[in-house]
């Protein structure tokens, strides 16, 4: 595996880490095992977060545990110095470790919540309390909106920055990556797969290979899917002309107005997965998928019609995307008469 550092941490990550949102989708011991192949696979950086319900405590199961201890990353939506020390202190708990290597400030989405964590009473003053303790080796940031995370990293406070990368959302990296090469930022692509909208996976994340970046962090939740995504990182090859084309064509055909499962807007007061429903709307209206799609959708508890159009999920959504409206439109493709 490509180790690369992690900017002025001087960490070595592996070019391909762990991304902790989908093993929530698995039990533990299945869960135990993907982390495993991935220590096997040479991944030495796992990234997950409090509000991942238990991503941080199947985590706790192997990292640290089982061979060389791996550089492991987790993440608050504190915004107060008394929110965020108690997540420190429950994140230690639940990852079973003395010590947290990144630890960072996560999804900052306004200029008054990074106020707000840069306050003598936010968050950040928490995690310096962390690290002189010797809780919290060192501090990042993340989050969906560039100029917030710009004036962020600006302040010198952060060591890392993570932000959503891949090859239909390039914008913000234009602007981030040479701030945060002259700054020295350590820096973490999250959603390479554009949520899994991007196929195949090689391309996807060949894609990033290119950009200086330290670790890509593509989410997995099965053995196949870890060997599938480190493969890539032991021997680093770009895109051809010809396979740079195909991407082309299928960013054109996939445009912007689709979900990136980042899965902020759960929980659903209704139940409703909308991620997963979007998924299966998404094999069926871009990989001619019709009658697996529509199978699966009608296996579910809860469907899309569930909605009530309370907007909660759309105040949520780092993307705006208007959720109600794509939620309506899976309906109708999804549920056909047979």
């Amino acid at each position: 595996m490509e180790m690369r550092r992690l900017g002025r941490t001087g960490l070595k990550v592996s070019l391909i880490g762990f991304g902790g949102i989908p093993i929530q989708r698995v039990k533990r011991e299945a869960a135990a095992e993907v982390l495993r192949a991935a220590l096997a696979a040479g991944i030495n950086f796992f990234d997950t977060a409090r509000g991942y319900t238990d991503s941080e405590e199947k985590f706790g199961l192997v990292l640290g545990k089982e061979g060389p201890r791996p550089v492991i990353a987790t993440k608050s939506m504190a915004r107060t110095r008394e929110g965020m020390a108690a997540d420190i202190d429950r994140s230690l708990s639940s990852l079973k470790v003395d010590y947290i290597d990144l630890y960072q400030l996560h999804n900052v989405r306004s200029r008054e919540e990074l106020r707000q964590v840069l306050a003598p009473d936010g968050a950040l003053a928490a995690l310096r309390e962390a690290q002189a303790a010797g809780k919290v080796r060192h501090v990042g940031i993340t989050g969906h909106v560039v100029d917030v995370l710009m004036e962020a990293v600006r302040t010198g406070e952060f060591e890392t920055v993570q932000f959503p990368f891949n090859a239909v959302e390039k914008e913000g990296a234009a602007r981030l990556l040479p701030l945060a090469e002259k700054l020295d930022l350590g820096v973490i692509v999250m959603k390479p797969l554009a949520g899994g909208a991007l196929r195949p996976v090689r391309s996807a994340l060949r894609f990033l290979f290119d950009y200086p970046v330290s670790t890509i962090i593509p989410g997995a939740d099965s053995v196949a899917q870890v060997k599938e995504n480190a493969a890539l990182g032991v021997d680093p090859v770009p895109l051809t002309p010809a396979e740079r084309e195909e991407l082309a064509r299928q960013i054109e055909r996939l445009g912007n107005r689709f979900c990136r499962r980042c899965e902020y807007c759960l929980p659903c007061p209704q139940g409703i997965n909308i991620p997963f429903i979007f998924v299966l709307d998404g094999y069926w209206t871009r990989y001619g998928l019709q009658e697996w799609a529509e199978e699966r959708y009608r296996a579910l508890d809860v469907r899309a019609d569930a909605c009530v159009e309370c907007g909660t999920c759309e105040s949520r959504c780092p993307y705006n995307l208007p959720i109600r409206e794509l939620l309506k439109e899976a309906q109708d493709h999804l549920s056909r008469a047979k």
